[in-house]
């Protein structure tokens, strides 16, 4: 059940229908949420309604043994067991054949979500719960389930706890976000996909130098649009129900730098990578091995997107660049440029990142290699370049740097308009999309890893 399906939507209704009028009955609201979350798993396959709630029920008794347990000993095997149980049931879904047909799911974003609860009771950084229903609704709440928003289980479990009341603004701007998150995804990210990208990628020869450096431009948007478009329907969805998620992208494209491009990319991913994995390899303290860890890290985020030399590669890329970065602040003692600088920081970074993702993007290394040969053939034409799609390039280049205060008058507007006036437009924005949707909505990106 894709989050730009029509039978998500219907389902997401049902679940307001019923969990608004439980809100303030705690134990009837959580069994709402947990219901709902158990049904969006078996709309993928039932194995799963197997394997989360086992896994969620091992993750909640160790948590009660972190609590219990003041030995360092202990903790120590306590939290190794649930990371080996959860990086285990990663490895298993993703590189082990477990069934005739591969699961559809590999739970990764679970498997991250999961971690935070028994991570941070180790640490001591956030409270636990006594409340079984409570853990387990937080550690699966569906919106996050196949792409995130990364979220911890601790934050999920105390908006939960709280009492609360419908509230029509929050209403409003959840709606708003869906309808962001459907515009993106579907006039943008799709169209790019299916009109050009796609196409070079699986046949770079047929296409001349420029054409297919149009391309790679085309899947840095696409990738944009289609990843922060879902975050935006997970974010909306949530809203819908009273549950604050976390923001996931800011404009990743005019980053200075690519440790900024990594504080605006996917940014529940780069902290998780930071909190729970960077911060935990040995020598944070020693300069030489801090930045073996940077890079490590990235090539560690490289292999979880796949088992293949390409995401090796794209990590790998990424790593050293953050390793150049850090290097340089601390010889220039300045961590920003100034003046034209910054911008000439901008368009070196955006190139940086547009050439990793043709490993990211390519199947395999040699067709990685075929890409970067049609560039470098320096052939011109653009005859597979239609007005339509340089329309819909330019308009994601011209959305993308539109400045944030625009997007948060525009919300602010629709929040304040009469409900007559957000039904409009809903109505307006699903006549829009009919055609599209149609054809049939392309899977995320990011939930097949």
């Amino acid at each position: 059940m894709l989050l730009s399906s029509s039978s998500y939507f219907i389902f997401l209704v049902g679940v307001f229908l019923l969990y608004w009028p439980l809100a303030r009955m705690r134990v009837a609201a959580l069994g709402v949420i947990l219901l709902a979350n158990y049904f969006f798993y078996a709309k993928w396959d039932l194995v799963y309604l197997l394997l989360i709630p086992a896994a969620s029920s091992l993750d909640f008794l160790i948590g009660l043994g972190l609590q219990a347990s003041q030995s360092p000993r202990v903790r120590r095997l306590l939290v190794a067991a649930s990371v080996v149980l959860n990086v285990g049931l990663l490895a298993v879904l993703r590189y082990v054949p477990v069934a005739p047909v591969a699961l559809p799911l590999t739970l990764s974003f679970y498997v991250f979500q999961a971690l935070t609860y028994t991570i941070d009771l180790y640490r001591g950084d956030a409270p636990g719960t006594r409340s079984y229903l409570a853990h387990l609704a937080a550690v699966s709440f569906f919106p996050t389930t196949l792409a995130g928003p990364i979220t911890r289980v601790s934050s999920l479990i105390s908006q939960f706890e709280k009492r609360k009341a419908l509230d029509s603004a929050d209403g409003s701007r959840a709606l708003f976000l869906i309808g962001v998150g459907l515009m993106k995804k579907l006039l943008i990210a799709d169209y790019l996909s299916s009109n050009l990208v796609n196409r070079v990628f699986d046949f770079p020869t047929l296409y001349t130098g420029a054409e297919t450096l149009i391309a790679v431009y085309a899947y840095a948007l696409q990738i944009y649009y289609d990843f922060s478009g879902y975050s935006d329907i997970a974010m909306g969805s949530a809203l819908l129900l009273g549950i604050r998620l976390p923001a996931n992208f800011n404009q990743p494209y005019a980053a200075e730098n690519l440790a900024d491009f990594w504080r605006r990319w996917h940014i529940s991913l780069s902290n998780w990578l930071r909190d729970y994995l960077y911060f935990s390899l040995p020598g944070k303290r020693v300069k030489v091995l801090s930045y073996a860890n940077l890079a490590i890290t990235m090539i560690l985020g490289g292999l979880w997107h796949g088992a293949s030399w390409n995401f090796v590669i794209w990590g790998a890329l990424h790593g050293a660049g953050l390793v150049c970065v850090r290097l340089w602040q601390t010889h220039s003692g300045s961590s920003r440029a100034q003046g034209a600088g910054r911008y000439v920081n901008m368009v070196v970074t955006f190139h940086f990142v547009a050439f990793a993702w043709i490993f990211f993007r390519a199947p395999d290394f040699d067709a990685a290699m075929a890409i970067l040969g049609r560039i470098a053939s320096l052939t011109a034409s653009f005859a597979n370049i239609s007005g339509p799609l340089a329309l819909v390039l330019a308009i994601g280049i011209l959305a993308h740097y539109t400045p944030k205060k625009w997007f948060d008058w525009s919300l602010a507007f629709y929040v304040r308009a009469p409900f007559y006036a957000q039904a409009a437009a809903l109505a307006l924005l699903t006549l829009g999309l009919q055609n599209v949707v149609a054809t049939g909505a392309a899977p995320f990106i990011y939930t097949k890893f």
